[in-house]
Protein backbone atom coordinates (compact mmCIF):
# COMPACT_ATOMS: atom_id res chain seq x y z
CA UNK A 1 0.00 0.00 0.00
CA UNK A 2 1.79 3.32 -1.17
CA UNK A 3 1.95 5.86 1.36
CA UNK A 4 0.74 9.15 1.42
CA UNK A 5 3.41 11.82 0.30
CA UNK A 6 3.85 15.14 1.15
CA UNK A 7 1.15 17.78 -0.20
CA UNK A 8 2.67 20.95 -1.64
CA UNK A 9 0.67 24.15 -2.48
CA UNK A 10 2.11 23.56 -5.90
CA UNK A 11 2.18 20.44 -7.84
CA UNK A 12 5.52 19.10 -8.66
CA UNK A 13 7.41 19.98 -12.00
CA UNK A 14 7.04 18.34 -15.01
CA UNK A 15 7.23 18.30 -18.34
CA UNK A 16 3.68 19.41 -19.03
CA UNK A 17 3.27 22.26 -16.52
CA UNK A 18 6.71 23.25 -15.71
CA UNK A 19 6.69 27.16 -15.58
CA UNK A 20 7.82 29.20 -18.71
CA UNK A 21 11.63 30.27 -18.28
CA UNK A 22 11.13 33.63 -19.02
CA UNK A 23 8.50 33.86 -16.15
CA UNK A 24 11.48 33.79 -13.69
CA UNK A 25 13.82 36.33 -15.94
CA UNK A 26 10.84 38.76 -15.81
CA UNK A 27 10.37 38.21 -11.96
CA UNK A 28 14.41 38.47 -11.27
CA UNK A 29 14.75 41.89 -13.56
CA UNK A 30 11.60 43.01 -11.50
CA UNK A 31 13.01 42.48 -8.12
CA UNK A 32 16.37 43.57 -9.54
CA UNK A 33 15.07 46.98 -10.91
CA UNK A 34 13.27 47.59 -7.44
CA UNK A 35 17.18 47.30 -5.75
CA UNK A 36 18.07 49.71 -8.44
CA UNK A 37 15.67 52.52 -7.00
CA UNK A 38 16.49 52.51 -3.44
CA UNK A 39 19.90 52.22 -1.30
CA UNK A 40 17.99 51.30 2.32
CA UNK A 41 19.58 48.31 3.93
CA UNK A 42 16.86 47.24 5.12
CA UNK A 43 14.68 47.06 1.62
CA UNK A 44 18.18 45.62 0.10
CA UNK A 45 18.25 42.80 2.54
CA UNK A 46 14.53 42.03 2.08
CA UNK A 47 15.33 41.68 -1.29
CA UNK A 48 18.47 39.52 -1.10
CA UNK A 49 16.11 37.41 1.25
CA UNK A 50 13.30 37.34 -0.88
CA UNK A 51 14.92 36.00 -3.98
CA UNK A 52 17.18 33.71 -1.86
CA UNK A 53 13.62 32.07 -0.17
CA UNK A 54 12.19 31.35 -3.63
CA UNK A 55 15.61 30.05 -4.75
CA UNK A 56 15.77 27.81 -1.94
CA UNK A 57 11.99 26.57 -2.48
CA UNK A 58 12.17 26.08 -6.16
CA UNK A 59 15.45 25.28 -7.16
CA UNK A 60 15.91 22.21 -9.15
CA UNK A 61 18.91 19.58 -8.63
CA UNK A 62 20.36 20.50 -12.22
CA UNK A 63 23.94 21.71 -12.54
CA UNK A 64 22.64 25.02 -13.48
CA UNK A 65 20.74 25.69 -10.86
CA UNK A 66 24.00 25.10 -8.40
CA UNK A 67 25.46 28.88 -9.28
CA UNK A 68 23.59 30.57 -7.21
CA UNK A 69 25.84 30.35 -4.07
CA UNK A 70 28.25 31.78 -6.39
CA UNK A 71 26.55 35.02 -7.47
CA UNK A 72 26.09 35.47 -3.62
CA UNK A 73 30.03 35.18 -3.05
CA UNK A 74 30.46 37.34 -5.95
CA UNK A 75 27.91 40.08 -4.60
CA UNK A 76 29.90 39.88 -1.40
CA UNK A 77 33.10 39.92 -2.99
CA UNK A 78 31.39 43.39 -5.14
CA UNK A 79 30.37 44.63 -1.63
CA UNK A 80 33.82 44.40 -0.06
CA UNK A 81 35.60 45.77 -3.04
CA UNK A 82 33.42 48.84 -2.60
CA UNK A 83 34.11 48.93 0.94
CA UNK A 84 38.15 48.73 0.71
CA UNK A 85 38.13 51.85 -2.06
CA UNK A 86 35.91 53.61 0.16
CA UNK A 87 39.05 53.59 3.00
CA UNK A 88 42.02 54.07 0.29
CA UNK A 89 40.72 56.48 -1.92
CA UNK A 90 38.76 58.34 0.12
CA UNK A 91 34.20 59.29 -0.25
CA UNK A 92 32.93 61.98 -1.78
CA UNK A 93 30.45 62.13 1.64
CA UNK A 94 31.90 64.47 4.34
CA UNK A 95 32.08 62.94 8.00
CA UNK A 96 32.73 64.01 11.31
CA UNK A 97 33.00 60.71 12.82
CA UNK A 98 36.59 60.09 12.21
CA UNK A 99 37.53 56.08 11.68
CA UNK A 100 41.17 56.07 11.19
CA UNK A 101 43.60 58.50 9.23
CA UNK A 102 45.97 56.53 6.82
CA UNK A 103 49.33 58.03 5.62
CA UNK A 104 48.00 60.37 2.16
CA UNK A 105 50.18 59.71 -1.43
CA UNK A 106 50.61 63.36 -2.40
CA UNK A 107 49.75 63.45 -5.72
CA UNK A 108 50.57 66.12 -8.69
CA UNK A 109 47.81 69.39 -9.09
CA UNK A 110 46.07 67.65 -12.55
CA UNK A 111 44.83 64.83 -9.98
CA UNK A 112 43.05 67.29 -7.87
CA UNK A 113 39.62 65.44 -6.30
CA UNK A 114 41.24 62.16 -5.82
CA UNK A 115 43.09 61.06 -2.98
CA UNK A 116 44.94 58.06 -1.51
CA UNK A 117 44.61 57.53 2.17
CA UNK A 118 43.49 60.38 4.17
CA UNK A 119 40.77 60.29 6.56
CA UNK A 120 38.40 57.92 6.89
CA UNK A 121 35.28 58.06 8.29
CA UNK A 122 32.25 56.46 9.39
CA UNK A 123 29.80 58.41 6.83
CA UNK A 124 31.87 57.79 4.00
CA UNK A 125 31.91 53.55 5.18
CA UNK A 126 28.66 53.95 5.45
CA UNK A 127 27.51 55.52 2.42
CA UNK A 128 30.28 52.59 0.27
CA UNK A 129 28.12 49.84 2.28
CA UNK A 130 24.74 51.35 1.01
CA UNK A 131 25.87 51.83 -2.56
CA UNK A 132 27.99 48.42 -2.73
CA UNK A 133 25.11 46.32 -1.07
CA UNK A 134 22.74 47.74 -4.09
CA UNK A 135 25.32 46.50 -6.75
CA UNK A 136 25.51 43.19 -4.61
CA UNK A 137 21.47 42.96 -4.54
CA UNK A 138 21.36 43.52 -8.15
CA UNK A 139 23.71 40.35 -9.24
CA UNK A 140 22.11 38.12 -6.28
CA UNK A 141 19.16 38.79 -8.60
CA UNK A 142 20.49 37.91 -11.81
CA UNK A 143 21.60 34.84 -9.56
CA UNK A 144 18.07 33.81 -8.70
CA UNK A 145 17.23 33.64 -12.27
CA UNK A 146 20.35 31.64 -13.44
CA UNK A 147 19.36 29.02 -10.47
CA UNK A 148 15.78 28.87 -11.64
CA UNK A 149 15.54 29.32 -15.07
CA UNK A 150 16.75 26.67 -17.46
CA UNK A 151 18.75 28.08 -19.97
CA UNK A 152 18.45 25.50 -22.94
CA UNK A 153 14.20 26.09 -22.66
CA UNK A 154 15.15 29.54 -22.69
CA UNK A 155 17.17 29.39 -26.25
CA UNK A 156 14.23 27.57 -27.81
CA UNK A 157 11.79 30.44 -26.44
CA UNK A 158 13.40 32.93 -27.93
CA UNK A 159 12.63 34.63 -31.43
CA UNK A 160 13.98 33.42 -34.53
CA UNK A 161 15.95 36.50 -35.51
CA UNK A 162 17.74 36.46 -31.77
CA UNK A 163 18.60 32.66 -32.05
CA UNK A 164 22.35 33.29 -32.86
CA UNK A 165 22.65 35.72 -30.14
CA UNK A 166 20.41 33.33 -27.93
CA UNK A 167 22.98 30.39 -27.86
CA UNK A 168 25.84 32.49 -27.26
CA UNK A 169 24.27 34.18 -24.21
CA UNK A 170 23.35 30.90 -23.18
CA UNK A 171 26.71 28.88 -23.55
CA UNK A 172 28.95 31.61 -21.52
CA UNK A 173 25.63 31.48 -18.51
CA UNK A 174 25.82 27.87 -18.34
CA UNK A 175 29.82 27.79 -18.72
CA UNK A 176 30.13 29.32 -15.25
CA UNK A 177 27.54 26.46 -13.59
CA UNK A 178 29.32 23.47 -15.05
CA UNK A 179 32.82 24.93 -14.21
CA UNK A 180 31.70 24.83 -10.39
CA UNK A 181 30.61 21.53 -10.94
CA UNK A 182 33.85 20.45 -11.92
CA UNK A 183 35.69 22.17 -9.59
CA UNK A 184 33.40 20.98 -6.78
CA UNK A 185 33.63 17.59 -8.28
CA UNK A 186 37.78 17.16 -8.61
CA UNK A 187 38.08 18.85 -5.06
CA UNK A 188 36.28 16.34 -3.90
CA UNK A 189 37.74 13.49 -5.46
CA UNK A 190 41.19 14.73 -4.53
CA UNK A 191 40.20 14.53 -0.70
CA UNK A 192 38.51 11.28 -0.71
CA UNK A 193 42.20 10.32 -2.04
CA UNK A 194 44.33 12.24 0.58
CA UNK A 195 45.56 14.96 -1.78
CA UNK A 196 45.64 18.76 -0.97
CA UNK A 197 43.23 20.60 -2.78
CA UNK A 198 43.43 24.08 -1.70
CA UNK A 199 46.53 26.29 -2.39
CA UNK A 200 48.91 26.67 -5.18
CA UNK A 201 49.69 22.90 -5.74
CA UNK A 202 45.80 22.19 -5.74
CA UNK A 203 44.38 24.82 -7.64
CA UNK A 204 47.10 23.70 -10.90
CA UNK A 205 45.82 19.80 -9.97
CA UNK A 206 42.74 20.90 -10.28
CA UNK A 207 42.65 24.04 -12.78
CA UNK A 208 43.67 21.67 -15.58
CA UNK A 209 41.34 18.86 -15.20
CA UNK A 210 38.67 21.68 -15.42
CA UNK A 211 40.51 23.28 -18.57
CA UNK A 212 40.15 19.99 -20.50
CA UNK A 213 36.77 19.41 -19.76
CA UNK A 214 35.74 22.73 -20.79
CA UNK A 215 37.71 22.15 -23.95
CA UNK A 216 35.92 18.54 -24.32
CA UNK A 217 32.43 20.43 -23.98
CA UNK A 218 33.79 22.69 -26.54
CA UNK A 219 34.37 20.36 -28.68
CA UNK A 220 31.14 18.70 -28.46
CA UNK A 221 29.09 21.84 -28.94
CA UNK A 222 30.76 22.59 -31.64
CA UNK A 223 30.06 19.49 -33.47
CA UNK A 224 26.37 19.63 -32.39
CA UNK A 225 25.86 22.62 -33.50
CA UNK A 226 27.24 21.74 -36.52
CA UNK A 227 25.26 18.60 -37.34
CA UNK A 228 21.89 20.57 -36.32
CA UNK A 229 22.83 23.08 -38.81
CA UNK A 230 23.33 26.23 -36.88
CA UNK A 231 24.21 29.18 -38.88
CA UNK A 232 22.05 28.24 -42.02
CA UNK A 233 19.87 30.66 -43.19
CA UNK A 234 16.80 31.29 -45.84
CA UNK A 235 16.97 33.79 -48.30
CA UNK A 236 14.62 36.71 -47.66
CA UNK A 237 14.05 39.81 -50.58
CA UNK A 238 16.55 42.72 -49.74
CA UNK A 239 13.65 45.34 -48.76
CA UNK A 240 13.14 42.91 -45.92
CA UNK A 241 16.34 43.15 -44.97
CA UNK A 242 16.60 46.48 -44.65
CA UNK A 243 13.71 47.09 -43.03
CA UNK A 244 14.38 44.85 -40.63
CA UNK A 245 17.58 46.67 -39.77
CA UNK A 246 15.94 49.80 -39.80
CA UNK A 247 13.29 48.73 -37.05
CA UNK A 248 16.00 46.99 -34.80
CA UNK A 249 17.93 49.82 -34.65
CA UNK A 250 15.76 52.36 -34.45
CA UNK A 251 13.69 50.87 -31.40
CA UNK A 252 16.68 49.90 -29.91
CA UNK A 253 17.56 53.08 -30.40
CA UNK A 254 13.95 54.49 -28.99
CA UNK A 255 14.02 52.06 -26.15
CA UNK A 256 17.27 53.48 -24.59
CA UNK A 257 16.72 57.14 -25.27
CA UNK A 258 13.16 56.34 -23.45
CA UNK A 259 14.96 54.51 -20.60
CA UNK A 260 16.93 57.33 -20.24
CA UNK A 261 14.18 60.02 -19.91
CA UNK A 262 12.04 57.76 -17.14
CA UNK A 263 15.65 57.45 -15.11
CA UNK A 264 15.90 61.44 -15.54
CA UNK A 265 13.25 63.92 -13.68
CA UNK A 266 13.81 65.64 -16.76
CA UNK A 267 12.86 62.81 -18.81
CA UNK A 268 9.62 62.24 -17.78
CA UNK A 269 7.27 63.61 -20.49
CA UNK A 270 9.26 61.64 -23.17
CA UNK A 271 10.56 58.79 -21.87
CA UNK A 272 7.49 56.49 -21.84
CA UNK A 273 6.37 57.23 -25.21
CA UNK A 274 9.62 56.62 -27.28
CA UNK A 275 10.18 53.67 -24.84
CA UNK A 276 6.74 51.75 -26.13
CA UNK A 277 7.43 53.36 -29.57
CA UNK A 278 10.87 51.42 -29.42
CA UNK A 279 9.62 48.44 -28.05
CA UNK A 280 7.10 48.31 -30.73
CA UNK A 281 9.48 49.08 -33.73
CA UNK A 282 11.66 45.96 -32.12
CA UNK A 283 9.48 43.37 -31.90
CA UNK A 284 8.81 44.25 -35.79
CA UNK A 285 12.07 44.47 -36.27
CA UNK A 286 12.20 40.35 -34.09
CA UNK A 287 9.58 39.69 -36.03
CA UNK A 288 10.56 40.22 -39.84
CA UNK A 289 14.14 39.05 -39.12
CA UNK A 290 12.68 35.57 -37.84
CA UNK A 291 11.69 35.09 -41.29
CA UNK A 292 15.87 34.00 -42.03
CA UNK A 293 15.55 31.36 -39.42
CA UNK A 294 15.11 27.36 -40.97
CA UNK A 295 14.27 25.73 -37.75
CA UNK A 296 10.85 24.90 -35.61
CA UNK A 297 10.22 23.96 -32.39
CA UNK A 298 9.50 20.91 -30.57
CA UNK A 299 6.76 21.00 -27.88
CA UNK A 300 7.08 24.70 -27.68
CA UNK A 301 6.81 26.05 -23.78
CA UNK A 302 3.35 27.62 -22.89
CA UNK A 303 2.92 30.54 -21.08
CA UNK A 304 0.43 29.61 -18.44
CA UNK A 305 -1.50 30.96 -15.16
CA UNK A 306 1.43 30.14 -13.11
CA UNK A 307 4.09 32.23 -15.79
CA UNK A 308 1.99 35.19 -15.64
CA UNK A 309 1.46 35.27 -11.75
CA UNK A 310 5.38 35.01 -10.91
CA UNK A 311 6.30 37.30 -13.93
CA UNK A 312 3.48 39.95 -12.64
CA UNK A 313 5.14 39.48 -9.08
CA UNK A 314 7.94 40.99 -10.15
CA UNK A 315 6.40 43.60 -12.45
CA UNK A 316 4.44 44.50 -9.25
CA UNK A 317 7.43 44.77 -7.20
CA UNK A 318 9.42 46.78 -9.75
CA UNK A 319 6.12 49.09 -10.22
CA UNK A 320 5.46 49.89 -6.65
CA UNK A 321 8.88 50.80 -5.62
CA UNK A 322 9.19 53.30 -8.43
CA UNK A 323 5.92 54.92 -7.11
CA UNK A 324 6.47 54.70 -3.76
CA UNK A 325 10.15 56.36 -4.76
CA UNK A 326 8.51 59.12 -6.36
CA UNK A 327 5.98 60.01 -3.81
CA UNK A 328 8.61 59.77 -0.72
CA UNK A 329 12.10 59.27 -2.20
CA UNK A 330 13.63 59.83 1.43
CA UNK A 331 12.48 57.16 2.36
CA UNK A 332 14.29 54.41 -0.20
CA UNK A 333 17.40 56.46 0.06
CA UNK A 334 18.40 57.17 3.71
CA UNK A 335 20.98 59.97 4.42
CA UNK A 336 23.98 59.13 6.16
CA UNK A 337 24.79 63.04 7.34
CA UNK A 338 23.79 62.95 10.34
CA UNK A 339 24.96 59.92 10.79
CA UNK A 340 21.77 57.77 12.20
CA UNK A 341 19.69 54.37 11.51
CA UNK A 342 17.37 53.95 9.05
CA UNK A 343 13.78 52.94 9.66
CA UNK A 344 12.03 50.47 7.49
CA UNK A 345 9.31 52.21 5.65
CA UNK A 346 6.44 49.69 5.80
CA UNK A 347 4.59 50.18 2.54
CA UNK A 348 7.90 49.50 0.20
CA UNK A 349 8.72 46.49 2.61
CA UNK A 350 5.22 44.94 1.85
CA UNK A 351 5.45 45.47 -1.48
CA UNK A 352 8.50 43.55 -2.04
CA UNK A 353 6.94 40.46 0.36
CA UNK A 354 5.09 40.23 -2.88
CA UNK A 355 8.24 38.97 -4.79
CA UNK A 356 7.90 35.72 -2.88
CA UNK A 357 4.14 34.52 -4.62
CA UNK A 358 6.57 32.55 -6.68
CA UNK A 359 7.70 30.21 -4.13
CA UNK A 360 3.76 29.26 -3.66
CA UNK A 361 2.46 29.05 -7.13
CA UNK A 362 5.16 27.93 -9.40
CA UNK A 363 5.80 24.15 -9.98
CA UNK A 364 7.67 22.21 -6.95
CA UNK A 365 10.86 20.76 -7.59
CA UNK A 366 10.67 17.00 -8.64
CA UNK A 367 11.88 15.59 -5.38
CA UNK A 368 13.71 12.29 -5.19
CA UNK A 369 11.61 9.40 -3.94
CA UNK A 370 11.96 8.54 -0.08
CA UNK A 371 13.18 5.30 1.07
CA UNK A 372 9.72 5.50 3.44
CA UNK A 373 8.14 5.07 0.54
CA UNK A 374 6.96 1.40 -0.43
CA UNK A 375 4.32 -0.69 -2.03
Amino acid sequence: MLTERRRTRAPEASRANALHPGAWWIWALGLGTAASRTTHPLLLALLIGTAGYVVAARRSDAPWARSYGAFVKLGMAVLGIRLVFAVFLGSPIPGTHLVVTLPEVPLPHWAQGIRIGGRVTAEGLVFALYDGLKLATLLICVGAANALANPTRLLKSLPGALYEAGVAVVVALTFAPNLIADVQRLRAARRLRGRPDRGLRGLLHVGLPVLEGALERSVALAAAMDARGYGRTAEVPPAVRRTTAVLTLGGLLGVCVGTYGLLTAEGGSYGLPLLLAGLAAALGGLGLGGRRSLRTRYRPDAWGVRAWLVSASGVAVAALLIVSGSHDPAALHPGVVPLTAPSLPLWPAAAILLGLLPAFVAPAPAQAPSSKESS
